[in-house]
């Protein structure tokens, strides 16, 4: 898309089956791809890397931009960006923000519901022909009056609580920091919060603090009639572990949108009427990537103008 209209350029970084068009940039910048012509004479001056999806940018990656300072993400999560390293660099970072937040909080709820309504089981159940044959469906449970717990009240953990307050439920949640201006219980750690709840919902940020946050003690507290729910990452959860306590009836059920290994997904699960599978779409609508747009155009507007990002990541805190 290189042209010679005087426009700065910005390198496009991704990997090659994320895709997403920029017609918007170009009364802003000319997004240049690897494959342009043009990348190797824009490469050592570029000021600016778009990272699409959650295309893993690491220190190699980095290494060829000796110019840059600022990496635009456009990711509700910044796990696949060396955020050591741009740091260590200077170099500023931003994520998609809150962009996908409401759609992520929306099927977070669309999965616990599935989970204990057993509509997805039910759908199967119903297409496989198994009504007039077995008649007897077995009952489900209903979500309203269930103490759930949120993993991450950040921007998608909050819209999760405000989608589930009409239900009646009770709601708990751990997250960094204990926030004042909720008036969910707060507890310190994922353990104590599924002691004390009977769902789960895994909405925080991947980073070597939260892996694998939900291990056998916490699988164990939350129980046989437990249920959790994963909308962040895949490496969040122990997998194995998971596993196991599902196939062994000892966790209630559990809806997953991400995996550890993607887009593998272990084979056990598949035949599981309690757990719902989904292919890491939590938060991707047409509507969402409208705002993905909204805030490239922002940022990148910003950038060039000297003014603050929007959505601007605090590398301090990784």
């Amino acid at each position: 898309m290189a042209t010679d209209n005087n426009l700065p350029a910005i390198i496009i970084h991704r990997l090659p089956h994320f895709k997403l068009s920029f017609p918007w940039a170009k009364n802003i910048c000319n997004p240049i791809e690897s494959s342009d012509p043009l990348y190797p004479i824009h490469k050592p001056s570029a000021r600016i890397l778009i990272v699409v999806g959650p295309s893993p940018l690491n220190s190699d990656h980095l290494d060829q931009y000796p110019s840059l300072e600022c990496v635009f993400g456009t990711s509700a999560g910044v796990d696949h960006i060396d955020l050591a390293e741009c740091r260590r660099r200077n170099i500023r970072v931003t994520s998609a923000g809150s962009a996908f937040s409401e759609d992520g909080a929306d099927y977070a709820i669309g999965l616990l519901i599935d989970v204990l309504r057993r509509v997805s089981a039910g759908d199967r159940f119903v297409r496989d022909g198994l009504w007039p044959v077995q008649g007897y469906y077995p009952l489900a449970n209903k979500l309203g009056g269930r103490r759930v717990g949120i993993v991450g009240l950040g921007s998608i953990g909050s819209l999760v609580a405000k989608r589930l307050e009409p239900f009646g439920c009770t709601i708990a949640y751990t997250s960094r920091n204990k926030k004042s201006q909720v008036p969910y219980a707060y507890y310190p750690t994922a353990l104590d919060l599924a002691t004390n709840t009977d769902s789960l919902i895994v909405c925080c940020a991947l980073s070597d603090e939260t892996r694998h946050i939900i291990n056998r003690g916490v699988l164990t507290a939350l129980g046989k009639k437990g249920v959790m729910v994963n909308i962040g990452r895949g490496a969040l959860v122990d997998e194995k572990e998971l596993v196991k306590f599902l196939v062994e009836g000892e966790l209630g059920g559990a809806g997953l949108d991400v995996f550890e290994k993607e887009p593998e997904v272990p084979k056990e699960l598949f035949t599981l009427d309690n757990v719902v599978l989904s292919p890491h779409k939590a938060i991707l609508t047409p509507e969402s990537f409208d705002k993905v747009t909204e805030l490239m155009i922002a940022n990148v507007t910003a950038f060039f103008s000297n003014k603050p990002l929007l959505s601007e990541i605090n590398l301090s805190d990784y």
